[in-house]
């Protein structure tokens, strides 16, 4: 059966996914990761404009971190439902309002509704985006090039690397409240780059064909909020594991077990416990994924802090220091996406997570500069492949219209290992870098490591087959809406996933032959 045939005027390459439609996907994703940083070098001058210290600034950083964790999944499943375009727009619209609520912000709790509408909005760019190379490859019967998707985490690893740079800038020259009026601009110009070059979306008949539904009942708003409900308290208990809240616990437990019954027992749920349970190969990449990402953030801000007061260097030398980090990252990002596997370069940044971590165990307040790179360069290679082999495999192994949901669940898994990160880091230092907090952060993310490369390592998903050998067929039995079946072999790259998670061959138009 032949493959389905390309629109007329499409000849492959860059043109199926041309810059007229890259450029807003990638300016729509830019907003969240540079925002999770941007905010750090304005948060004492936040703090001294409105009277409160750091332990109250520092809820600006979480705040937005607990909205993107929720809302990441159910950014997805809208752009499931509703269609990617609308989303991505509705969320530029949602950054715009909240540039605007905090760049005029009259006190510190309005700041507060800016970064959480601010987490909301620019939570919908990314699953959005891999919504619509998903259905732009279907479109022209071809997996999305692994370069498209590598610049995706490349814009979101440069982002997040400039944000605090720009951040200081911004709070230099114009005052903290910039930091927020930034975004305005930037949603504005991405608002009018989508509705003039991004495809419309599917009619609401063709994407019910497709079995992704449609509708405020396919929605489960019911479903969302007991996922809200279950979230929430517990990323509470981790963002103080110093004083544990033990009480919350409980909480989890018992609206968790709410969720879970409510979800297994709805036709069309929010979340497909039943499916992501039987897809063992997602569900695996979304705990290798928010472990690397802890393994990092402890790093990305636990090396820098020490840095600064272990080993006394300034600002501007410590960022120096960490700059082979974000070029190696980006670099390897690059590479990651013209990599045709994904089990190489994943057990690739294992190790070097766990050769950085022996290298942190063993380093103190006398090493010398060249080791503090070397420690900054051999986290950064890892960030770089992670980021697209992680990617890769949740975009292979996920069903065709549930692929913005379970891009948002692949984002939810990195804030959770963010948030876990932040307390690590408060629980070994407490109130200073020193080297004994840094040996014993060492020690953690290096088991760790070591637990990723045994994930990775016996993840037989990732495995390629054999030249001339078929992957090994899948069950045919149809899912419903916004399930996540267990796919067929990732590395198969000429046939379409299917609604059931099999690879079948893309369908035809009418009138063509077999």
């Amino acid at each position: 059966m032949s493959a389905r045939p390309a629109p007329a005027g499409a000849t492959g390459g860059g043109r199926d996914f041309s810059a007229r439609l890259m450029t807003p996907l990638l300016l729509g994703s830019v907003l969240n990761p540079i925002n999770t940083t941007m905010i750090s070098t304005g948060l004492v001058a936040i703090g001294r404009d409105f009277g409160v210290g750091p332990a109250g600034t520092s809820w600006l950083v979480a705040v937005l971190y607990l909205a993107c964790a929720v809302a990441q999944p159910a950014a997805g499943r809208i752009a499931d439902l509703f269609g990617p375009r609308r989303a991505f727009l509705c969320g530029l619209v949602l950054v715009v309002a909240a540039g605007l609520v905090g760049a005029l912000a009259p006190g510190f709790g309005w700041l507060l509704a800016s970064r959480l509408l601010l987490g909301v909005g620019t939570s919908t760019a990314y699953p959005s985006a891999l919504a619509m190379l998903r259905a732009r490859s279907r479109q022209v019967g071809r997996p999305a090039p692994r370069s498209v998707l590598g610049l995706l985490s490349l814009a979101g690893m440069s982002s997040a690397a400039v944000g605090p740079v720009l951040g200081g800038v911004l709070t230099a020259t114009t005052g903290w409240r910039g930091i927020f009026a930034v975004n305005v601009p930037l949603a504005l110009l991405g608002l009018v780059l989508a509705v003039v070059w991004l495809p419309r979306d599917q009619p609401r008949s063709a994407r019910q064909a497709d079995g992704a539904g449609s509708g405020v009942r396919e929605l489960d708003p019911l479903g969302m909020l007991l996922f809200f409900l279950t979230l929430v308290p517990g990323m509470f208990f981790l963002l103080d594991l110093a004083h544990p809240a033990w009480y919350l616990l409980p909480v989890v437990v018992v609206v968790g077990a709410v969720f879970t019954r409510w979800q297994l027992r709805r036709p069309r749920p929010f979340l497909d416990l039943r499916s992501l349970g039987s897809n063992r190969a997602l569900t695996t990449t979304y705990l290798r994924h928010g472990l690397s990402y802890l393994v990092i953030y402890c790093v990305m801000y636990g090396f820098t802090q020490w840095l600064e007061e272990g080993h006394g260097l300034s600002s501007f030398h410590t960022g120096l220091t960490m700059l082979p980090m974000s070029v190696t990252a980006a670099v390897c990002s690059l590479l990651g996406a013209r990599t045709r596997g994904i089990r190489a370069p994943l057990t690739t940044a294992a190790v070097l997570l766990a050769g950085g971590s022996a290298l942190l165990a063993v380093t103190g307040s006398g090493a010398p500069w060249v080791v503090l790179l070397l420690a900054g360069a051999l986290f950064g290679v890892p960030q770089g492949l992670v980021s697209t082999g992680n990617q890769a495999a949740v975009y292979s192994q996920s069903p065709p219209e549930g692929t913005g949901s379970a891009a948002g669940l692949q984002r939810s898994a990195q804030y959770l290992g963010a948030i876990t990160a932040a307390s690590l880091i408060a629980l070994f230092y407490g109130q200073r870098a020193d080297d004994a907090g840094l040996h014993e952060l060492a020690l953690v993310t290096g088991v760790l490591s070591l637990v990723l490369i045994v994930l990775t390592v016996t993840d037989r998903a990732l495995r390629r087959p054999r030249s001339g050998q078929a992957p090994p067929p899948a069950p045919a039995s149809k899912s419903p809406a916004g399930t996540v079946p267990r796919p067929a072999d990732p590395a198969e790259p000429t046939a379409a996933p299917s609604a059931t998670g099999c690879r079948t061959p893309a369908p035809r138009e009418p009138g063509t032959r077999a």
